[in-house]
């Protein structure tokens, strides 16, 4: 059990983060939850005990100001998850170039943004867990799809840069490559087109998460690929 410890997930919506949520409270950390629209959480709170906080993790004032908040409510996070991505669909030529923006914005920007935050605090204290959501598009550029791949592969390379910065200061940092797609509830109409067990069950990602989060310093992993058995890679 980890009773005592404290857990931030940014970017919380109903499918990974909510499971990360449930799976933290049981296991007897309690949690912050970061979102644009921290209203939309209410019932996951009800649920579990965590405490929302309103926060857009591409805006340096504001995450910031986040782990300020977390810090007087709860305490330092022992452990920080970034879960935001946003994309910019499209051929290249058609693209806004401010929606391309806003995309990396969101989905890298905002990962370097929170995990210095969390650095900032873990560094002098001694250490912590920093862990980072990828995606398919953080090793595999897809067509009409390249501001996805531009953020997703910067978020990556952040890893694996803070792995090798922040480890010498027992601050674990990894990256999750989810090459799936996560089933987000009973009502997702994808789960039944696509087949059985076809798709990522978000609590089953999240036990891989905390078992991550729980790795004995001695045998540390940076990365971890997690697919559906009919997924092909």
């Amino acid at each position: 059990m980890a009773d005592g410890e404290k857990a931030l997930i940014v970017g919380t919506g109903r499918g990974l983060s909510a499971s990360l949520a449930r799976l933290f409270s049981a296991e007897g950390m309690t949690v912050a939850l970061a979102a644009r629209n921290p209203g939309k959480l209410d019932g996951l709170c009800g649920e579990t005990g965590a405490r929302a906080h309103a926060c857009d993790a591409s805006d340096p004032a504001q995450v910031a100001s986040l782990f300020d908040s977390v810090t007087a409510d709860i305490g330092e996070p022992d452990i920080v998850v970034y879960n935001p991505s946003n994309r910019a669909r499209g051929p290249v030529q058609d693209l806004d170039p401010e929606a391309v923006r806003t995309a990396i914005e969101i989905t890298c920007f905002g990962g370097f943004l929170v995990a210095q935050a969390a650095a900032r605090q873990m560094i002098a204290r001694g250490g912590g867990t920093i862990l980072l959501t990828g995606a398919s598009a953080s090793v595999k550029g897809y067509p009409n799809s390249s501001s996805f791949a531009m953020g997703k592969f910067g978020l990556r390379g952040l890893a694996q840069s803070l792995a090798r910065e922040l480890q010498p200061q027992n601050i674990h940092v990894a990256h999750f490559v989810i090459d799936g797609g996560i089933l987000q509830g009973p009502d997702d109409r994808r789960g039944a087109e696509r087949g059985e067990d076809a798709m990522l069950l978000p609590d089953e990602i999240a036990k891989t998460y905390l078992n991550v989060h729980r790795q004995h310093r001695t045998a540390w992993t940076w990365e971890v690929e997690l697919r559906p058995w009919t997924e092909k890679f």
